[in-house]
Parts: structure tokens; sequence; C-alpha cells
């Protein structure tokens, strides 16, 4: 006797304004500017557990849109935008701004211009501004005179502004905590994210404390955020003229987001940190080699960070600790292609040889 297979049904994503509606300033009326961001797999990562002791997951942005978690702010951001009838928008960047910027522009039908610092952004991402036609200006100067510049134009220009000084780019970046807490069914006792102009740290902590106020959390994590070295103003307490770190989306001297991220430390009892550029390469081949994830290296001192403070005891046996890596590889590939020694690694020349080529991996006949 047959039976009928029983056919699951299936719903594709909405991006995050559709699926988070209800907890964003957008009504039925609103122009909804989406490129399907959001829903990004949270990971056991069962290798960086063993390495520490503690429950770990990876909140993996790189697998949005235009490859980082740029895109759950910029969805926010340039929908508010057009709502309010902007026909072109602004932003400065380090990279990952400009190419989710100039993606939902063209989307919306509208002009993006972008400031980058000069010399100092991404191919990858340079490529990907360019390719959704973006306006792209780069300035003789580093990313807090970008952001100045974009800021006095928004004021005195008809540009929309769409950095995270943007409160619709926290909004809308808030909902990857929503989506952690859908998975977990509570909020983590850590959650980790790498900091540059720390408005993901602020979005992240909005969400989670939304979400206990809510009732749907029993906790508030603690939020831990930490920079490169050469470029830590946070951890520093002051400016950083000249940022200099291999991390390029985190390589910002004067934070926009810093009085709300310090605002986030203080009621999550949180913590920032400082990692060198060393520990971050190594961070980003432990995660791509171990866990499978790949990528670029300002999104790897979180798996810097988690290692450091499990180290020190800070971050105990069995807690259930979050990382958020924030951008895909592919946007800055070159490191991986280096040794720690800085030389660059080449792929094994073997001769058309079954048995040779066998014998290079070690296989033996069966």
């Amino acid at each position: 006797m047959s039976t009928t297979p029983q056919i699951r049904e299936s719903r594709q994503w909405r991006g995050v304004i559709r699926e988070y509606a209800d907890r964003l300033d957008v009504t039925d009326a609103t122009p909804i500017v989406t490129l399907g961001e959001g829903g990004t797999p949270l990971l056991p990562a069962p290798a960086l557990s063993a390495r520490t002791g503690a429950n770990v997951w990876v909140k993996f942005e790189g697998m949005n849109p235009t490859g980082s978690f740029k895109d759950r702010g910029m969805t926010m951001a340039v929908t508010k935008g057009v709502e309010a009838g902007a026909k072109a928008i602004i932003c400065a960047s380090t990279g990952n701004t400009s190419a989710s910027a100039a993606a939902y522009a063209a989307h919306a039908g509208i002009t993006a211009a972008v400031l980058v610092p000069e010399g100092k952004i991404a191919m990858g991402k340079l490529s990907q501004a360019i390719a959704h036609n973006g306006r792209l200006l780069q300035v003789r100067g580093n990313f807090d005179d970008c952001l100045e510049i974009a800021r006095e134009l928004a004021d005195n220009y008809p540009v929309h502004l769409v950095n995270s000084v943007n409160n619709d780019r926290i909004e809308g970046q808030k909902t990857a905590a929503f989506e952690v807490v859908e998975v977990l069914r509570d909020a983590p006792d850590f959650h980790i994210v790498p900091v540059g102009n720390a408005g993901n740290y602020t979005a992240y902590h909005r969400g989670y404390s939304e979400e206990l106020q809510r009732g749907a959390t029993t906790r508030m994590p603690r939020m831990f955020g930490f920079q490169a070295a050469g470029s830590a103003p946070i951890v520093l307490g002051h400016v950083v003229k000249d940022p200099d770190t291999i991390a390029s989306a985190i390589r910002i001297g004067n934070p926009a987001s810093w009085e709300l991220a310090i605002a986030a430390r203080e009621n999550s009892d949180g913590f920032f940190g400082a990692i060198d550029d060393a520990r971050i390469l190594e961070a980003q081949r432990i995660l791509s080699a171990e866990v499978g994830i790949f990528v670029e290296p300002a999104s790897a001192i979180s798996v810097a960070g988690l290692l450091e403070q499990a180290e020190a005891g800070v971050i105990g046996k069995g807690a259930t600790v979050v990382l958020t890596v924030t951008g895909h590889g592919l946007k800055d590939p070159q490191w991986a292609l280096r040794t720690s020694d800085g030389s660059d690694i080449q792929p094994e020349s073997v001769a058309v040889d079954t048995a040779e080529i066998a014998d290079v991996l070690g296989l033996a006949k069966a």
C-alpha cells in the first residue's frame, strides 16, 4: 500500500524589515528596500568549544547579500531615506558600508555617493561598490575625515546619510540579536563582536535589551568587543589619529557610536579589549581551517578575543558564547595566502602521475 509522501512546507526569508516589522519603525505604507538580508546561520563551532570548554556558536554575517553585516542596517537606512523622499545617499566607508550602500541604492533606483580613504580599502570591497554603480571618491585622508565630510554634505545638501550615526542603521542591525535568541531560545552568556565604529556592539545590546524587556530571554549577555591594537581608541580612551591595522574593516580612530557603546558596556557588564594583528591572522586561520568558516581579518578578532578571555579564565567552562563574524573572507582574501612570516603560499606542484599524487597525499592502495 503506497502512501503520499509528506511535503514539508517551505517559506522564503523576506528580509529583516518584513520579518521584524512589528519591532521596527515601519508601516504598511513604507516602501521597503530589501535584498533578502538577515536570516544568517548561527553555527556551532565544536573546535572552538574544544579549545575553550565553552559552548561556542558563530553568527556568520558574511552570508548577507553583499557579504557583511552592513546589509541589516542598510536595508533600514535606505528604506527610511526613500520613504522621506531621498534621491541620493552618502556614506563614509572602510569598504563594507560602501559595498552595501551601493547595492541597496541600485536596488532602490537612487544614487549612492561613497567616500573612502585613499589606498585603504580592500579590492574585494572596492570592486563591489563600483559594480553596483556607486559614485566612489577616494579621499586623501582617513575614515574619520571621510565621515566628517559625509556629515557636512548631508547637513547642507540634498543627500541622505546612511552611516551608523543614522539610528536607522542601528535599528536594522539589532535584528541579528533577535535571530540569535530564536535559535538558542535565550540570550547567550557572552556575545563577542569586532569593534570599529562600534555600531554593531550598540545594536546587539539594543536587540538583546528589547528581547529581555519583552520576556523572550532570561538574561542580558555580557557584551565583549575587540579592537585592533593599532586602532583601539575606546580601549585607549582617546582618538587615534592614524589608525593602523591589517583589519581594514575596523581601522577607525574615532568611532561614531563611541558613547552609545560605552553605555552598552556598562549596562551589560561588558568589556573592550585590543588584539594585535598577528593574533588576528592566527585566529582567522583557526576559524577557516578548524571550523570551516572563512572571514575577513576584522571578523576573526572575535575568535582571538574568545581565546584570550577563555585562557584568562574570564569565560568559564560551559558558558554559552556567540561570536559575530562580520564579513566574508572573499572581501579581503589576500591574507589567507600568506604565512605567519609574511611569505606567499603557493599550491604544491606535482606531475601528471596518480601514484606520485597518492604518495604526496599519504594514501595507500586499498
